[in-house]
């Protein structure tokens, strides 16, 4: 017979095994769906195996029913939540989960020195210091903990970043790097500490500092690196529940943690080439960034055109890209777009998608956009891809797009995006850029590109504009019959 210990290791490897399957499917629009679904038939096993776990150690009924009751009602606030989140609401959304598990690993680091270090006449602790293992505890609960708690206020901070309750600015402190690397200095000597002495009282400090050091490293960081900002705390999260893998002798959350961490710290090294930022200085709290002087220059007028106006230009275009970015998906504009593609292409139209790495503010965010209103995956590139094909294209239409289309970060050195790659669409004949106003956008830097001559501003709520747009094509169709 097998014991139930068994049973539940060869269902963390088949849980473990299925979150990789996951990995890879989400890598590619083609097979997301599935990896989706794999995600999900492993965080099953998982949980069934742990379950069995819990209640083959013989757990109290006190403990078997909160056990019970937080399964229920977290169960019910994440449905809650899934299907009530708009995808405009997704990054913050995601930020808000990576504080739950930052604050889980804390919770779990206090909960192993309280039944460990807290009581060093107990057994448990008695048997650790017998096998020389009662310091490498110590240090897995102190690094678990200061982990988890730069998870969980730099999180929150990103959470209130992306929904706008506080301001995207950056917080420049006097002397910010200096806090950052002296409270870094400060851990690793708390750390030795610990680990030679646990006293409850360096554990709390760690605490305390692991929470401030989160908050200003992430309130450091401005809005226009937000969607580096969401990737990274995934991959803190990640290393987070590694460590509390290692307190609990969970080996999937070991693995699991593992993989998020690292594919988390991959993915923000990619999106940082991408966006011309230094990976070290990111992840650092923007270390040896500066916030760029305002930007108070006369750029001229800029030109209007209506729907019916777009519309005409479209009617004589033998090729358009479209380039989306936040403000449509704040403006649900996504169908009208999708249709728009639909007419274009009917008429011959060369209708493609250029998606900067971080349009909108969470990776893959305009993809998944696109995807949901039915637009041909073959015809949504990379900036990579289609950046080449500006100059030969007739119309350019820029909906909700701003930092990513701004000249400035490649013809301004002083810009506070300077460098940062960009969707070179003011090399089209001609660029309708869709917005609600002239603010500037998200990094809080005004666009040249809105006052080049070959650029018109077509003002008013994205979904209207496109939908007048359909609207305007559709007539023409009618009369020609």
């Amino acid at each position: 017979m097998f014991s139930i210990s068994t049973v539940a290791t060869a269902a963390y490897v088949v849980a473990a095994l299925l979150f990789i399957l996951a990995l890879a499917g989400l890598s590619k629009h083609e097979t997301s769906r599935a990896g989706n679904t794999f995600g999900i038939a492993g965080m099953t096993v998982a949980l069934l195996a742990t379950i069995a776990l819990a209640l083959a150690r013989h757990i109290e009924p006190l403990g078997l029913a909160l056990l019970i009751g937080a399964m229920v009602v977290g169960a019910a606030i994440g449905l809650w939540r899934a299907r009530v989140v708009e995808m405009t609401g997704m990054p913050e959304l995601i930020a808000l989960l990576h504080s739950f598990v930052g604050l889980a690993a804390v919770l779990v680091g206090w909960n192993g020195y309280l039944h460990v270090e807290g009581e060093l006449a107990g057994a448990e602790a008695a048997q650790l210091a017998q096998e020389g293992m009662l310091g490498i505890h110590s240090a897995e609960v102190v690094i678990g903990v200061f982990i988890g708690a730069v998870t969980f206020t730099g999180s929150v901070v990103a959470n209130l970043k992306l929904s706008a309750r506080i301001k995207s600015a950056p917080m420049m402190l006097p002397g910010k790097n200096f806090l950052n690397v002296g409270a870094l200095v400060v851990f690793a000597a708390l750390t030795v500490w610990f680990v030679i002495d646990p006293q409850l009282w360096v554990l709390a400090v760690v605490t305390v500092l692991a929470l401030l050091l989160g908050w200003h490293l992430v309130a450091s960081i401005g809005g226009g690196d937000m969607p580096v900002v969401v990737s990274m705390l995934n991959s803190y999260s990640g290393w987070a529940a590694a460590a509390s893998g290692f307190l609990l002798s969970n080996d999937l959350l070991i693995v699991t943690g593992a993989l998020v961490g690292s594919s988390g710290a991959y993915l923000s090294y990619i999106m940082c080439k991408a966006m011309n930022r230094s990976f070290i200085s990111v992840i650092a709290g923007g270390f040896g960034i500066e916030a760029g002087p305002a930007d108070d220059k006369d750029y001229g007028e800029h030109r209007e055109i209506t729907a019916d106006g777009a519309a005409e230009l479209l009617e004589s275009a033998s090729s358009v890209i479209i380039t989306p970015g936040y403000g449509m998906a704040v403006a649900q504009a996504q169908y009208g777009v999708a249709d728009l593609t639909r007419k274009l292409r009917e008429r011959g139209v060369n209708v493609r998608f250029g998606i900067h790495p971080v349009a909108g503010r969470l990776p893959g965010h305009m993809n998944v956009l696109l995807a949901e209103a039915k637009v041909p995956y073959d015809i949504v590139l990379e900036m990579d891809e289609i950046n080449d094909d500006f100059d030969d294209t007739d119309v350019v239409l820029v909906i909700g797009a701003n930092d990513t289309v701004n000249p400035a970060a490649s013809e301004d050195p002083g810009s506070p995006i300077a460098g940062m790659p960009v969707l070179t669409v003011w090399n089209a004949n001609h660029v309708i850029v869709f917005k609600r106003s002239m603010a500037s956008g998200y990094a809080g830097v005004q666009n040249p590109l809105f006052f080049r001559q070959n650029t018109q501003m077509l003002f008013g709520d994205a979904k209207d504009r496109v939908d007048a747009i359909n609207a305007a094509l559709s007539e023409t169709v009618s009369s020609s019959h």
